[in-house]
């Protein structure tokens, strides 16, 4: 194990061993069916800005403080909520009486250090997906929450469609017999020269308006970078790539529907075919992930062709659910299509096609309610380890060009 792995790994346990003392902090108040929840918000960036819109149509809610390094995202933070308090240091957030609930919308390689400084706090927790950065992370992060009495949700929006609602009870019913095969697939593409996630550099980034060092999160000190700050997404120091931002989304759906433990192995391969642009992601991806029990789940990506969009089938010996999200906002989850079932005729003769009807619930709105009734939300931690820990077996597979199993992942970490 190198000097660098070491050193994190002593971070994680230390600053999970510090989570503990936090764990038996009440929230700031007892909040009435009927009270004002007040967020605060850690990176209220380009997706953080997206989130912040999102809670402000739930009524009775309203963004007190935010923290962001970069000095220009606490004007348009404030653009949203005129009245918001900003920081520099999420710490004096986190200091604020008056904050409820804490929203974590940071780059990925920041996450668990929000997490778990937010459950020391006391404050409840709406963390973006994936949870971690890092299998580590994410052990470190389910460590602290299972010891908490935080409501922490995770930014999974798909945990809250009806879909997923449907699915769950057709396999629970048996309609689609045993399904040995579970595909999935997430398809974009770019005008040609202008590749996903690039997006340009304000002129006003520049190092005297932005904490570096609080970007780097502990990495090798470097001379200020406007291209890694702004498009994080294309480096592995801090982001996992489209594994971390897209798969996670469907793979968590599957893995909920079927009520699915950790893979037992993983391989991913795929490149960096689409868009020459000095990115470390790759942009073309095919997964393979087996479970227990005689399951293989596969998901594949593209981004230089968007016919087929999303969408997940289960392939049952008696019949196939089947999610084309085509239109789907993979931010929210929604569909045009739903959810349908499809019966296997030769082992299902009887069975006639179904289309899902369960509403979806406002994923957002889940988190303020379960707030108030200390419920768990609909996205709850596990989901969210879980997910992370099959993205993570995912990229570690495609970087070190072979299959990955769980027990050597778990020896690892």
């Amino acid at each position: 194990m190198d000097k660098k792995n070491t050193e994190r790994r002593q971070f994680l346990k230390g600053a999970a061993a510090s989570a503990v003392i936090g764990l038996t902090l009440p929230t700031s108040r007892v909040l009435g069916a009927n009270d004002r929840v007040r967020l605060g918000i850690i990176g209220p960036g380009a997706r953080g800005q997206d989130v912040m819109k999102e809670f402000l149509q739930v009524p009775n809610v309203e963004f007190v403080a935010a923290a962001d390094v970069y000095t220009r995202r606490h004007q348009e933070a404030k653009g949203l909520a005129p009245s918001i308090r900003a920081f520099d240091d999420h710490r004096q957030l986190l200091d604020q009486k008056d904050v409820d609930a804490v929203i974590v919308a940071t780059p990925l390689h920041c996450h668990a250090r929000h997490f778990l400084d937010t459950v020391v706090a006391g404050k409840d927790l709406y963390c973006e997906k994936t949870m971690t950065w890092s299998i580590d992370e994410a052990e470190a992060c389910r460590a602290a929450a299972s010891k908490s009495k935080q409501v922490i949700t995770i930014g999974l929006q798909h945990q809250s469609t009806g879909q997923l609602t449907d699915a769950k009870q057709w396999i629970k019913d048996g309609l689609a017999g045993k399904v040995t095969h579970v595909e999935a697939w997430m398809s974009r593409n770019s005008p040609r020269g202008k590749g996903q996630w690039v997006r340009p550099i304000p002129a006003d980034c520049t190092a005297a308006n932005v904490n570096w060092k609080a970007f780097l999160n502990g990495r090798k000190d470097r001379p200020f970078d406007p291209q890694q700050f702004i498009n994080w997404r294309l480096y592995w120091e801090y982001s996992g790539g489209n594994v971390t931002e897209n798969m996670v989304h469907q793979i968590a759906w599957v893995m909920r529907a079927m009520d699915l433990p950790l893979p037992t192995a993983s391989y991913m391969s795929g490149g960096v075919l689409s868009e020459k642009d000095g990115r470390e992601v790759p942009d073309t991806i095919a997964v393979t992930l087996d479970f227990p029990n005689d399951l293989v789940v596969t998901w594949q990506s593209t981004f230089s062709n968007s016919h087929y969009g999303s969408g997940e089938r289960i392939l049952g010996s008696d019949g196939t659910i089947e999610r084309l999200a085509g239109a789907t906002d993979m931010v929210t989850g929604r569909s045009q299509s739903g959810v349908r079932f499809f019966p296997e005729k030769i082992n299902r003769a009887a069975g006639t096609a179904i289309t899902g009807e369960t509403k979806d619930t406002n994923h957002m709105a889940n988190f303020v309610e379960c707030i108030r009734t200390r419920k768990e939300p609909n996205a709850p931690v596990e989901i969210g380890y879980r997910s992370a820990i099959a993205a993570h077996m995912a990229n570690m597979s495609y970087r070190q060009k072979q299959r990955i199993t769980l027990d050597s992942v778990m020896q690892v970490a």
